[in-house]
């Protein structure tokens, strides 16, 4: 009986032959090889990025803050405000800041002021913030910047407290009327309206007592840290992309060395 010849599979593929791997030793091979590439890339990107860090300005972040006017508050507890911090900062991002921006850029000549601002109202507190980042040379202009807004934002409260001051002094002496013509009544209800009126005199002066301006407390405080990336950061994340540049860099040579020997072979 006679064995007949198996038949490889259908989709039978050879293992390729064993010069067609690559070692470790063929690595570091290729890495010795091409070494004097590999040292012209990674000086390339790292003398390069030194070269953008030294020529970076630090940046740093100028912070102005607020205080908003207050009142009574409503609940008896807490922090009462006249007008509430995210209110004001909706009326410093849609009026002030254009307002103040167009004026400084006339006076000073500028085409535009070089840095951005925001306004902000942290919840459950009684101020807000204004805060920008620039380099250094612009700090004069982001103070006078946002002294400009904060000067703004100061009159608009005191017009309103004033107002408000102006309701309750009313009040108080519409009531001390009422409380002296019922002291001097000979009604039964007489001594109901003086205790009445007595409480409302009481709620009206303690809201008044609870009255206070709005006002800076700083203005463009500068940072200690600059903000941003940092220039080790840079020259560290430099050292790292350019060994990377280097090793692939010294791969992609040796396959293209490979393909163009290849191929003067055959041809």
């Amino acid at each position: 009986m006679t064995n007949t010849p198996t038949q490889p599979p259908e989709h039978y593929f050879p293992r390729p032959p064993a010069d067609d791997e690559i070692s470790l030793v063929d690595i570091a091979l290729i890495l010795v090889r091409r070494w004097k590439m590999m040292a012209v890339i990674f000086l390339v990107v790292v003398l390069a990025a030194l070269a953008f860090a030294l020529s970076k300005t630090d940046t740093y972040r100028y912070v102005s803050i607020y205080n908003v006017a207050e009142r009574q508050p409503h609940n008896g507890s807490g922090v009462g405000t006249l007008e509430s911090p995210q209110s004001v900062v909706a009326r410093i991002d849609n009026y002030y800041f254009d307002v103040v921006s167009n004026r400084l850029i006339e006076e000073n000549g500028i085409e535009r002021l070089g840095f951005e601002t925001e306004a902000e109202a942290p919840d459950n507190v009684a101020f807000l913030t204004i805060s920008s980042e620039t380099d250094e040379a612009n700090a004069d202009l982001v103070k006078e910047y946002h002294q400009a807004v904060l000067d703004e934002v100061k009159a608009d409260q005191d017009r309103l407290l004033e107002k408000r001051r102006a309701t309750l002094e009313q009040q108080l002496e519409t009531t001390n009327a009422s409380l002296e013509a019922a002291q001097n009544s000979t009604l039964e209800s007489a001594a109901e309206l003086v205790a009445s009126y007595t409480d409302k005199r009481f709620n009206v002066e303690q809201e008044l007592t609870y009255l206070a301006e709005g006002h800076i407390q700083r203005v463009a405080a500068q940072g200690r840290e600059p903000v941003g990336i940092s220039k080790a950061l840079i020259l560290a994340l430099a050292i790292v992309l350019g060994g990377m540049l280097a090793v692939m860099a010294a791969f992609i040579a040796e396959f293209a060395g490979t393909v163009r020997k290849a191929s003067q072979q055959r041809g």
